[in-house]
């Protein structure tokens, strides 16, 4: 046979859309040419799979020209995943393995010189994609784990292409990869009981974790900003075995291990040094950033202001998209990010800004300036804004435990459900949704109107506003907020104010 096509797919963000390898012996001038758009280690792959295929015993068609096309042809290729696919499509058009062996499987792996087979990045969302298409996939050994977590999907592990051929020739058939034992949920660090006071402070906490608020702690240094933050996933459900699959995705795609943190809803702290490419995703190569990583979890941004103004400004859309899209010239990647934001600051640059235990040593034009660096468009999509102040002596040296965060985690859990049932947690309804929801006497929106004037607040900050009384109401097993919630949601506002006062 002259002509072989080998199926496997390419890795765009977290989509695998299938590739076919197209192999075409033809007369002519001996050598290899690689077509279909391939990027430079796509390029390399054909002395890999030469070399490779030489030192496994098998032969290569030196004398003939070789043509290879990864079709479509405008899709871009990239990194070492297509070596096994060539390797294949080259043994079936020389007549070493028929054509007939390789249907309905799809193959990927990085080929080294003697003939082994190297992992790759990205399986998971190739495995998923290779199942809804109803095909087996042969993968690295070293990758075996991470496909078979696709669920109904024969895994095909190998070490060696010599291996892959044996199995093809029906010699040595390879049994099917499963995994010994599923991903054990890991265990969340950290428990409520250990804060201090801060009831506030840890009511706030409550209401993000039960309505999927964005939340900002600001205080002096050392009154646990960082720590309450660090609490929140341990109130938070665990994820669904969907949102597991799709955490687990964007962490294929990264090349990070995926059974450590399997179930726990993502924890990111990037460092204010972090850039927008680091934090929103990009490159040549367009790949996942943290607000991709904390996706179905907590993104958490300490020392705010410290951040790049315009770093921080490239996070308002995703942030009310749940998705962000990075485009190139000829390409456009799309990667989720449903995260939550917690963020902490100081209230001024030495910190000690209205703390009792310290006088602050800024001007007014410093703190003027420090504040300004948050943007009035940032803020209004924050929906609780908490002071975190100084404890006193004898609060912090109490011996009493405050609630843990198992007993938090029921409320939270209650009021989810009472979401679910509407439709959407609180954080992700739509304005008409909401308003339904809601439904607020006469009496009760005029009040309303009549505070948001006075606080001159936006519409965007007057939605949130309901959706924060929405989510106190559902705590409190109510069927739709009442004035009192309302206060509360409007008392978490008041530090926008003084924010964008200065």
């Amino acid at each position: 046979m002259m002509l072989a096509i080998v199926t496997t797919r390419a890795a765009l963000g977290l989509d695998a859309p299938e590739v076919q390898v197209e192999v075409h012996l033809a007369n002519g001038l001996p050598g290899m040419t690689l077509v279909g758009l391939p990027e430079a280690a796509v390029k390399e792959s054909r002395e890999r799979v030469r070399s490779a295929l030489s030192n496994a015993g098998f032969d290569f068609p030196n004398t003939r020209r070789i043509v290879l096309n990864l079709a479509p042809a405008d899709l871009p290729k990239v990194g070492g995943r297509f070596d096994l696919p060539i390797a294949l499509g080259i043994l079936t058009a020389s007549g070493q393995v028929p054509a007939e062996a390789l249907e309905g499987i799809e193959s990927v792996g990085e080929l080294a010189l003697d003939g082994r087979l190297r992992p790759v990045t990205g399986v998971l969302p190739l495995a998923l994609a290779a199942r809804k298409a109803g095909r087996k996939l042969i993968v690295p050994r070293e990758n075996a784990d991470e496909a078979a977590l696709a669920g109904d999907l024969q895994v095909l592990p190998a070490g060696h292409l010599l291996e892959v051929v044996a199995h093809l020739l029906g010699q040595t058939p390879i049994a099917a990869h499963r995994l010994a034992a599923p991903p054990a949920p890991a265990a969340c660090l950290g428990d409520l009981a250990e804060v201090r006071g801060q009831h506030q402070a840890r009511r706030a906490l409550e209401i993000a974790a039960a309505g999927s608020h964005n939340l900002l702690f600001a205080g002096p240094p050392g009154t646990g900003k960082t720590m309450l933050a660090s609490r929140l996933p341990g109130i938070l459900p665990r994820l669904t075995d969907d949102e597991a699959l799709e955490v687990a995705a964007v962490r294929s795609v990264c090349g990070l291990p995926l059974a450590e943190q399997w179930g726990q809803r993502p924890f990111r702290t990037p460092h204010h040094t972090a850039s927008a490419v680091a934090l929103v995703g990009g490159g040549s190569w367009p790949r996942p950033g943290e607000i991709s990583l904390a996706h179905h979890g907590v993104l958490f941004l300490d020392e705010l202001p410290e951040f790049s103004r315009h770093v921080l400004e490239v996070m308002r859309e995703p942030m009310e998209s749940g998705q962000i899209f990075i485009s190139r010239a000829n390409h456009e990647r799309r990667f989720p990010a449903r995260f939550q934001l917690v963020a902490a600051m100081n209230p001024c640059p030495c910190g000690h800004l209205g703390d009792p235990r310290q006088a602050c040593q800024c001007t007014a034009a410093q703190i003027q300036r420090y504040q300004s660096r948050l943007s009035g468009p940032l803020l209004d999509r924050i929906d609780l804004q908490v002071e975190v102040p100084a404890l006193p002596p004898e609060q912090l040296t109490s011996q009493q435990a405050g609630e843990s965060s198992a007993e938090v985690r029921t409320r939270v859990l209650a009021a989810r459900e009472r979401q679910y049932a509407r439709g959407a947690l609180n954080a992700h309804l739509g304005g008409r949704e909401l308003e339904t929801a809601c439904a607020l006497s006469s009496a009760d929106r005029a009040w309303l109107a009549g505070v948001l004037e006075r606080l001159r607040l936006s519409a965007r900050a007057y939605h949130r506003v309901l959706r924060v009384a929405l989510t106190v109401a559902d705590l409190a097993a109510k069927p739709h907020p009442e004035r009192g919630e309302l206060m509360e949601a409007i008392g978490y506002r008041q530090l926008d104010r003084q924010l964008r006062q200065g």
